[in-house]
């Protein structure tokens, strides 16, 4: 099943599968820093926690690495559910 890494509860494991344009808000450069980031196809992906009120930001693991993601971001992001 697949899904995008907003869409993942506290403490949700999936696997990356791609990133995507998720809305007019994102770009090529965007896509290119998250994969920068790490976030390439197979790597194990972790959302730890989210910011106040459940949203924004969200504190993000993939690989070894902790990150803070925008909402936006992470809706860049497909991942596959175990």
């Amino acid at each position: 099943m697949s899904t995008t890494l907003a869409s993942l509860p506290n403490g949700g494991k999936a696997t990356v599968q791609g990133l995507c344009a998720a809305s007019s808000l994102t770009d090529g450069a965007t896509l290119r820093r998250l994969a920068e980031l790490g976030f390439l196809p197979g790597e194990p992906v972790c959302v730890l926690r989210r910011g106040p009120g459940g949203r924004e930001p969200l504190a993000v693991q993939v690989g070894d690495t902790l990150l803070a993601l925008r909402l936006v971001e992470a809706q860049c992001i497909e991942v596959a559910l175990p």
